[in-house]
């Protein structure tokens, strides 16, 4: 089913304010966790969308409007706008391709659509770099990670492919275009899996360090002032209560430091979570835990996690996590 819908939401997000803290969680109502199982609801209701405002505590969230419907690709899932809000990617899944949509006048027009790699190799998420000359690809169904170039509207592959490890899914880039930040979510097998760090800084990109993190790390961000690294790391929290796997969910925070990843902080989270984001000044980061269906938040001074009061619930399983670009 080719279908691409809420891009309009996104483009909200990336063309607010500066000083906005606004996120975007994206909540799926189809699929529940029973007893370490994935289970589809039948008949089940909508899937939804919220806005929330971390500037408060607990955030507070309301439904946004639906402004625009298009198709891109089969599977069509991670989604990315530039920075000069003028081109939007998307990458589709189940058909190994990035579609190219143009931005104006509050709304999109498709482009082209350009081929990264077999279906099977699964092109999950790409990602502007910040000056938007570039963009990365993740392709979870092998070990690399595709460039794309970007010309104005011409997008092409870079062809310089960059291995980064096992089923490269989360994808992070500091706002200053030097890092990016690769979780490899692996075989889901209990074997601790990795974060990579690729350095943006000289063509070619290349991959400079790893780090292991614990089982399928899942979402990952980085934070405002370049410096940190959060990553929900699965587990084994996904697993029936008596697996010998099991664990708890966590949130991994890693420092960048001189082109190499040390681990700072740690904190036990939900379950079967998913994305995470920090707030615009990186002193707050939440997650979104899809089993109790809520957001949860944290203060985060550089070395320490804490729990903040109060969660905010959700309509469904939140599942995806994007914050306005600043």
């Amino acid at each position: 089913m080719k279908q691409f819908l809420l891009l309009g939401l996104a483009l909200a997000l990336s063309v607010g304010p500066a000083t906005a803290q606004l996120a975007l969680s994206g909540n799926d109502s189809k699929a529940v966790l029973e007893n370490g199982a994935v289970c589809i609801v039948p008949n089940p209701p909508p899937d939804t969308v919220i806005i929330l405002d971390l500037s408060a505590t607990p955030p507070r969230a309301t439904p946004p409007v639906m402004v625009q419907t298009l198709e891109a690709g089969a599977g069509a899932s991670g989604v990315s706008v530039s920075r000069a809000g003028t081109l939007a990617l998307v990458a589709n899944r189940n058909a190994g391709t990035v579609s190219v949509f143009r931005i104006a006048g509050g709304r999109l027009a498709p482009v082209s659509t350009l081929t990264i790699a077999p279906p099977v190799w699964s092109t999950s998420h790409v990602q502007f770099t910040p000056h938007g000359r570039f963009a990365l690809v993740m392709r979870d169904g092998d070990f690399f990670v595709s460039v794309l170039r970007v010309e104005g509207e011409n997008v092409t592959l870079a062809g310089c492919d960059i291995t980064v490890g096992m089923r490269p899914y989360g994808l992070a880039i500091t706002p200053d275009g030097r890092w990016a930040a690769v979780a490899n979510i692996g075989r889901s097998s209990g074997d601790a899996d990795t974060v990579r760090l690729i350095s943006l800084t000289a063509e070619p990109f290349r991959a400079v360090d790893t780090i292991s993190v614990g089982p399928t790390p899942e979402g990952s961000q980085v934070s405002p002032d370049n410096r940190h690294v959060a990553v929900t790391v699965m587990n084994g929290s996904n697993r029936a209560a008596n697996h010998p796997l099991r664990g708890p969910r966590l949130l991994v925070m890693l420092r960048i430091e001189e082109g190499r990843l040390m681990r700072v902080a740690q904190a036990e989270i939900g379950s079967w979570g998913q994305g995470v984001v920090f707030n615009c000044d990186g002193t707050r980061v939440f997650v979104q835990n899809m089993v109790e269906r809520e957001i949860q938040g944290s203060s985060f001074d550089g070395q320490r996690l804490t729990a903040q009061p109060g969660r905010v619930g959700v309509d469904g399983g939140p599942s995806a996590f994007r914050i306005a670009e600043r």
